[in-house]
């Protein structure tokens, strides 16, 4: 099932985070952020984006979130996106309704556009964000150094929908927690 995270999933998260950490360069956060930092990066991001996680029989088996993209206001309709999944439930399609869960909350948000950033060459993301409608929007080239090398990082861009002139104001998540809009797309992705 899908469900809006909350801070009691700081652990399981956390769990699922670390060897992405530790082990490659997925991600470039170089020291593993623990649990606790973890729960406040849940309840920060809720404050106005989706956190969506993916349980099975109580248990966190995947998450994804989006996030500010660039601090400027005129970046207001476009928001970066990450998922992870447990490396025991990769390959049974939970990311991909998972993430499709995620833009489908961004788009009911009023956002425009989705951003993946993947270090490459990152086969098994570019392939996830390439079926799920993302294009490849150019290459930051040495952008990151991890486990003694340099890194190329690619970015991946989606239209959620076109933009509107003038563009409404894009509705913080809280105040949708409560919309049945909300709990039909968690009930149509499940």
């Amino acid at each position: 099932m899908i469900r809006i995270a909350r801070a009691a999933d700081a652990e399981a998260i956390h769990s699922i985070y670390a060897p992405t950490v530790i082990d490659t360069a997925i991600t470039f956060e170089t020291e593993l952020p623990g649990a606790e930092a973890m729960r406040q990066r849940i309840l920060t991001r809720l404050q106005h984006y989706p956190w969506l996680v993916w349980e099975d029989s109580g248990e966190v088996l995947a998450y994804a979130y989006a996030t500010r993209f660039r601090e400027r206001a005129a970046y207001d309709w476009i928001a970066e996106t990450s998922i992870y999944v447990h490396e025991n439930a990769r390959r049974r399609g939970i990311a991909r309704k998972l993430y499709a869960a995620l833009l489908d909350v961004m788009r009911l948000q009023g956002m425009n556009q989705a951003v993946g950033v993947i270090t490459l060459p990152g086969d098994v993301s570019v392939a996830l964000h390439e079926a799920m409608g993302f294009a490849s929007a150019g290459v930051w080239h040495q952008a990151g150094y991890k486990l003694g090398q340099w890194w190329d990082v690619g970015v991946w861009q989606k239209e959620l929908q076109p933009a509107t002139t003038p563009p409404q104001p894009v509705a913080a998540f809280p105040t949708l927690c409560e919309s049945p809009a909300l709990h039909k797309i968690f009930l149509r992705h499940a």
